[in-house]
């Protein structure tokens, strides 16, 4: 288990830099969408590359900070049922999404999306807007999404296993909204009662 656990800290570190970095790209690609909105008023021109561009850096930063957003365990779930179970049975349905769903699910995207940048990578498929940016890309983004989250699967599979074997503490341990509501409500008003002891002369 030691060995599975290394493989599981390795791909978490890899997500986690990459998630954190790639969240730089939501800056970028507010400024390309300021800069054309500016340019297109002011000059009067406009280029479908640089509309396209604003997709492919928003794609990027969706489609490859989504391991790092399972890892932090952050993806929206519905915890109404979730949150009535014991915290083992908790693990294991969550065992069990990734072995039975979400496995297979980005290993078939995986498998699909080889091919399928592959052929538009060797074609050199271009947008079929007028002056748009070359495709390839954009689809090589959505495999390379995919094979990470694959990765970080695994990752909160060995994780899971290892949890409830207790041969490792919960990362995550589960809060319900109402719980988290109630801790937030409290962190508030311990933080409003610091700002009035510092206001009072």
């Amino acid at each position: 288990m030691a060995g599975l656990l290394a493989l599981s800290r390795t791909i978490d570190r890899i997500n986690e830099f990459i998630g954190r970095w790639i969240s730089w790209l939501i800056l970028l690609a507010i400024l390309v969408s300021a800069g054309n909105a500016v340019i297109r008023k002011v000059f009067d021109t406009s280029s479908n590359a640089w509309l396209e561009l604003q997709w492919y850096l928003f794609g990027a930063a969706f489609m490859l900070a989504a391991a790092y957003t399972l890892k932090q365990n952050d993806h929206i779930r519905i915890d109404i049922v979730y949150g009535m179970f014991s915290r083992r049975v908790q693990h294991w349905i969550d065992l069990l999404g990734h072995l039975f769903f979400l496995m297979p699910f980005v290993v078939l995207m995986v498998v699909y999306f080889v091919p399928y940048v592959s052929l538009s990578f060797h074609s050199g498929e271009m947008s079929t807007n007028a002056g748009g940016l070359i495709v390839w890309p954009a689809k090589a983004i959505l495999l390379v999404g995919f094979f990470l989250l694959a990765l970080q699967s695994v990752s909160e599979i060995i994780k899971k296993i290892a949890i409830m074997r207790g041969d490792m503490d919960d990362p995550n341990p589960f809060i319900s909204a109402h719980e988290q509501a109630r801790l937030e409500a409290e962190a508030l008003a311990e933080e409003a009662k610091a700002i009035a002891g510092e206001v009072r002369p």
